[in-house]
């Protein structure tokens, strides 16, 4: 299993690799000090883009963090009620690497950052 500094390592140069994400933060439970580290933590990633449009529609982009065993795209369920969601702003990936890691990776336009961060 690739290590804390490893991933971290990974997930910062994806981005700055990327002229499309000016900027990348993290929310969950590695950021909170008062939770214990454990092995099943994941990574709650929030990488701010120009444009979302892109990342959804060629998903090769997340071949840079590992290998996958699999990956969910939870703004794309509809749970059968045909709901055309706008992903034009906002879409999360959650994904699940052969050696362990997983990433849950949020793509937000700035403006979306602007009403969500700090929330949690």
């Amino acid at each position: 299993m690739r290590n804390e500094q490893e991933m971290m390592g990974l997930i910062i140069n994806n981005a700055k690799e990327d002229q499309r994400i000016p900027a990348v933060y993290m929310n969950g439970s590695r950021t909170n000090p008062n939770v214990p580290k454990d092995i099943f933590q994941d990574y709650d990633v929030v990488y701010v883009v120009t444009e979302t449009v892109s990342f959804v529609k060629d998903k090769t982009w997340v071949n840079a963090f590992g290998d996958l065993i699999m990956m969910q795209e939870p703004d794309k369920n509809d749970f059968g009620e045909e709901i055309d969601f706008d992903f034009t702003s906002s879409y999360g990936f959650l994904m699940l690497f052969t050696d362990g890691n997983r990433i849950d990776l949020r793509i937000q336009t700035k403006e979306v950052v602007f009403e969500e961060y700090g929330k949690e």
